[in-house]
């Protein structure tokens, strides 16, 4: 960050704070972070920060940053294991976009380093046991509130809303995307029974928890969230494609669902398959969000040039899934 906006960082804070002798020590982006960007931030007193901004380009689905500041201060007082929200700018005078201040917790969230570890979370029965109990007390948060009303009305039937959601992104996409339309229709064809929505985190997976070797310290990226079927985060986090080739390892590539499930308590199996098959639908159709991003010059990118490539290995994988699903 550049001094003049480091400078005006530093006077927002020494007022949001009430501190006049605040002082920045050091500022340092942190890795990842294709749609936000992370700054670590130290202050001179030993405090350690993070600050959470908008990236050049973000995606049209994603909220803004107030909105995840809200979502993360909802989250702290249910009980989840997320870093304290401390305060929110709107004022994107201050360093060129809105942004928020929270405390910064140590551990790594780095998917191919988590997906190999036996010891990271504890064990690797312990950590998923412990990512069922964050998604339980997530799940705890229910509509209406007051302080979320930016997520909208609840939908009386969370499968049809998403099937609606996921069929008016494919048709703004510039190519037609069969595999993905016909997944979707099996999607369709076989929806359950409406369940009452809750809050769900709607990314959570390996690579936004942050584990160090006592457990859980961190859930992370609350930009997705959203009122929806509970199991829609169960099926994301068991999704082959965020096992990151450790697919042995259902929940995640860190450990066995079963153990996920005992964790989270009360599970319909088959209705986390059907949310499974969703994700795969969803990410793909994302990762050609994220192409676009680099090939319509927006914001030129090798990484998010690379996540389009993705899209034929999870359309594979949909073809795979309906297969299977349709010979059970």
């Amino acid at each position: 960050m550049d001094e003049p906006r480091r400078a005006r960082l530093t006077a927002w804070l020494r007022a949001a704070t009430g501190e006049p002798k605040l002082e920045i020590e050091r500022m340092a982006l942190l890795s990842g972070g294709a749609i936000q960007q992370n700054w670590a931030v130290d202050l001179s007193d030993g405090r350690a920060w993070v600050l959470r901004t908008d990236n050049a380009a973000t995606l049209a689905v994603s909220h803004g940053r107030a909105q995840e500041f809200a979502l993360l201060r909802a989250a702290f007082a249910a009980g989840v294991t997320v870093p304290e929200p401390l305060y929110l700018c709107e004022d994107a005078t201050v360093t060129g976009a809105p942004f928020f201040v929270m405390r910064r917790v140590a551990g790594t969230a780095a998917a191919h380093r988590v997906v190999k570890s036996d010891t990271l979370g504890g064990s690797r029965e312990a950590c998923v046991r412990a990512l069922g109990r964050e998604l339980a007390r997530i799940h705890t948060v229910r509509p209406p509130r007051e302080d979320l009303a930016f997520l909208g009305t609840a939908p009386d039937d969370p499968c049809r809303a998403f099937i609606a959601e996921q069929r008016a992104a494919l048709d703004r996409q510039r190519l037609p995307r069969p595999v993905l339309e016909w997944g979707l229709r099996h999607l369709e064809r076989t929806a359950p029974a409406p369940v009452t929505a809750v809050l769900v985190h709607n990314d959570f997976r390996t690579g936004n928890i942050m584990l160090d070797e006592s457990g859980v310290t961190a859930v992370l990226d609350w930009e997705f969230a959203c009122w929806s079927d509970p199991h829609a985060d169960l099926g994301w986090l068991c999704a082959k494609c965020w096992r990151f080739g450790n697919d042995a390892q259902e929940a995640g590539g860190i450990g066995p669902r079963a153990a996920l499930y005992e964790g989270y308590g009360a599970v319909d199996d088959a209705r986390v398959r059907w949310w499974e098959l969703a994700a795969h639908i969803r990410w793909a159709s994302i990762a050609v969000d994220q192409a676009e991003r680099h090939i319509s010059g927006v914001e030129r990118n090798l990484e998010l040039a690379l996540t389009g490539h993705m899209v034929p290995g999870l359309e594979w994988e949909i073809l795979r899934m309906v297969e299977a699903r349709d010979a059970g």
